[in-house]
């Protein structure tokens, strides 16, 4: 995959998202680490970058904190940032998003993880995804059960909320997996600093083969 196709983020705040219940208490948050994938492009239409700025209202609190993390190569860097989130939340996006969004959605299915996953469904954009894998379940090719791996919104607030409320899906003939990063070793000078990028911007690719990136505070910038 080319790494200019799609963005990746973990959002690290405290235990509340800063949104206030009609009561005007602070509701506070199940999730401290959220993974944000998304396209490297903004896209043509401004209801993406808008969706982007309205999900990160709902999910940043705290303060910045910054941590560099290198690892080996592209796929160490995927499996670290999914073992570092809580959940998971894609973005409209092009075939760098799909893939590190369908990846985390296998190994729900599989028992690698029982981390709640949400698609932000902007204007529409996934429709025709949510219909395709629809197919695959009339067609027997996806559980039935295994269609609520995942969750989706057309905005911000009413995904945070559904990922929430998530309750694992259960099934008895899902292999129980170990979940596991598996550290190459790897000469100083040979380790690839693939980092992941959480000062994201909606125009720019977030992470490099050659520069090690920050893992901090979410920060989307037009």
């Amino acid at each position: 995959m080319n790494m200019g196709e799609s963005a990746a983020a973990v959002a690290v705040g405290s235990n509340s998202n800063g949104n206030n219940d009609d009561s005007g208490e602070v509701v506070k948050s199940r999730f401290k680490r959220v993974c944000v994938f998304c396209g490297s492009s903004s896209g043509n239409r401004n209801c993406y970058k808008d969706a982007a700025i309205d999900l990160a209202q709902e999910l940043i609190t705290g303060e910045t904190v910054g941590e560099v993390r290198p690892v080996a190569d592209m796929h160490q860097r995927k499996a670290e940032m999914a073992r570092q989130s809580d959940c998971f939340i894609a973005l409209p996006g092009g075939y760098g998003t799909l893939e590190e969004l369908l990846e985390v959605i296998t190994w729900a299915q599989l028992g690698i993880h029982d981390k709640p996953v949400g698609l932000l469904n902007v204007d529409g954009y996934y429709n025709n995804l949510l219909i395709f894998i629809d197919k695959a379940v009339d067609d027997g090719f996806i559980k039935p059960s295994q269609r609520n791996i995942f969750v989706s919104a057309p905005n911000a607030k009413e995904l945070v909320q559904k990922l929430e409320e998530y309750v694992p899906v259960k099934d008895g003939v899902i292999a129980k997996a170990k979940w596991e990063v598996e550290q190459q070793q790897q000469p100083p000078q040979q380790q690839q600093q693939v980092g992941f990028n959480a000062t994201t911007s909606t125009t720019a690719a977030a992470a490099t083969t050659t520069t090690p990136t920050t893992l901090q505070q979410t920060e989307i910038v037009l």
